[in-house]
Formats: structure tokens, sequence, C-alpha cells
């Protein structure tokens, strides 16, 4: 089955098995935390192993599953960072006819119709909850119920907020870590401003980020690859970095597609005005395979994931730059 948030509160205890998976990680350890607690699972009974391991750790892992706890209550194996080369395997273990634990699969961005989305999509024991970034749009919205109606926040600025929805989204986790960190901050005037966010935004180099991912798109060269150089110097992921990326030119194609500007803050307005007159839609399209594509190649061939970064990035800001010069002739 094809679940959706609200699928997931109501029949977690329903499924034999639930895929967990997409391009924002933190959000899919959100959903992975929730049901354990959902379910009631209590350390004892909890058995987790990468999908690395699966192979090594086959007969513990059918073991856990198929035995009842020593301890009683219910008991878990969640299984991470599964693709589709695991679809058979975990095939065998969900299915099995002695199975008495409930199984959490989590992966990354998995293919429409691979192995692993059709083993869960097409079974009605079967659950997969899909985790995409958060737009503009939810990421405005979980800002406000995150600060507002939890933290009781009474305002939040308007430059505040298109700052906000500008440097958060690729990441749940991050975003939520982040947002207790400024409802801390503002605890006693009740009030985020835009000087608040500046001084609270978590350690991803938001100045330099800016710079990356606007330069990039405006076809800014040494501007990318120097922005780029201090978010490497300062430890950014490099997954993270796709990720971000990706959000970026899904707002660009909005923007291309639908002919209206988001609401930026205006540091960034006219680099991105500027990507605006530069890229087309299919060529849009076009970066936001490749983006999955090298996601894919980060995680799953062993090499730096900075140098393929780099690479990607330098070769797109080039192309941009281009773009842009047969744009105005």
């Amino acid at each position: 089955m094809k679940w959706k948030e609200s699928d997931f509160n109501g029949g977690i205890e329903t499924v034999r098995a639930l895929l967990i998976y997409g391009p924002d990680a933190g959000q899919v350890d959100e959903y992975c935390d929730r049901a354990v607690e959902k379910l009631g699972i209590e350390k004892d009974n909890l058995f987790s192993l990468d999908s690395d391991e699966l192979r090594e750790k086959q007969d513990a892992l059918f073991a856990e599953s198929c035995t009842p706890s020593m301890f009683g209550g219910r008991k878990m194996v969640i299984i991470s960072n599964a693709g589709d080369s695991d679809a058979t395997t975990i095939s065998e273990l969900v299915n099995h006819s002695g199975l008495c634990a409930s199984v959490i699969v989590t992966g990354g961005d998995l293919r429409a119709g691979g192995g692993l989305r059709s083993l869960f999509e097409n079974d009605s024991k079967l659950a997969a909850l899909p985790c995409y970034t958060d737009d503009a749009r939810a990421l405005a919205a979980l800002i406000r119920r995150e600060l507002s109606a939890d933290a009781g926040i009474q305002q939040i600025t308007p430059d505040a907020m298109a700052y906000m929805t500008s440097h958060l989204g690729g990441d749940r986790g991050i975003t939520r870590g982040f947002l207790a960190k400024i409802a801390l901050y503002v605890n006693d005037k009740k009030t985020v401003e835009l000087d608040d966010v500046e001084k609270c935004l978590p350690d991803t180099g938001a100045s330099n980020m800016d710079d990356y991912l606007y330069s990039l798109t405006a076809g800014h060269i040494q501007q990318t690859m120097t922005a780029l150089d201090r978010l490497m110097y300062d430890g950014t992921d490099a997954n993270m970095l796709v990720r971000m990326l990706d959000i970026h030119f899904k707002r660009l194609l909005t923007a291309v597609v639908e002919g209206q500007l988001p609401r930026l803050f205006w540091k960034v307005a006219d680099k991105f005005n500027q990507a605006v007159k530069i890229w087309h839609e299919n060529e849009i399209v076009g970066v936001l395979q490749r983006l999955n594509e090298l996601e894919l190649q980060i995680r799953t061939t062993g090499m730096p994931g900075e140098i393929l970064l780099r690479d990607f990035s330098l070769k797109l800001a080039m192309r941009a730059a281009k773009m842009a010069v047969k744009r105005r002739k």
C-alpha cells in the first residue's frame, strides 16, 4: 500500500512491515522513531542492522524476527539504508510464516517501480511511506506549528519567515533542531525577527549556502566554487548539499513554469531572478534527474562525495554561465 502521514498515524499496527524512504533523511528517522513509540517497543525487543550487514547477519535477522520475545511485549526489526538489491531478502522476511516482529525498512530516494517500492506498495499487508523534502508551503506550516503552536511564539516577522524558508527544508531533523534552538533564544520576547534567525541558524554556513546555491544557478562560477570551498571547510555533508540543490532547483522549476517568483530574502532575489531568465523547464528537469543519480552515486560507489560534488557544481555553474551569455544574444 502507498501511505501518507494520516495512514501512518492510524494504521501502523495493521501492517506486517513498513518501508520508510525518501530524500529527507531526518524525516525518515523521525517516522522510524514514531513507529517505535506508537507500537510501544521496549529497548530489549528492538533489533536493528544496516543493509550492508544483511548477508552476514541474515540468520540472526530471521531468528530475531521469527521468535517470540523473551521479555514479553512486541518485537521490532529495523533494516536501515535498504535498496532494490535487498528486495529479495526483505521479501522472504516479511512474508515468512513465522514472522512475529514488526519490520521497519528505511531507505533513500528509491526509484518508482524498483524492487523494494514495488514489494511494499503492491501488498495489502505491507505499506510504503515516502519522505520528500518540505516545499515552501509545507515548511512554512511546520515553522508556524513548531514555533507558534508548540513553543508559544506570538509573532514571526515576514523577513524572518522568508529567511527560514530559504535556508531550511532539506532535512526535517535539522529543521526541528533549529526551530527548537530559536524558540529557546526568543523565549522572553515571544517574537522571531530576522536578526534572531541569522544568529541561530544551524551550523551549515547559511551565508555560504546562499552564495553557493544562488550563484550556481545564476552562472557565477567563482562565487559558486568559493562558497563551496567554505562549506566543505566547515564540514558540510555532501549529501546534504545535494538535497539542498534539489530543493533549490525545484523552487526554480516552479518559478519558471508558473511564472511567479517565490518570496525570497532580498540578498538572493537578484540572483534568483537571473536564474529564472537563464534556465528553461526541460533543462531544470534534466538537472533534477542528474541530482538523483549523483546522490545514489555518492551513497553507493564509495567515491569521495566532495570530489563528485565539486565536479558537478563546476560543470553546472559553467553551463549556467554559457546559457546566460546565450540568452543575452
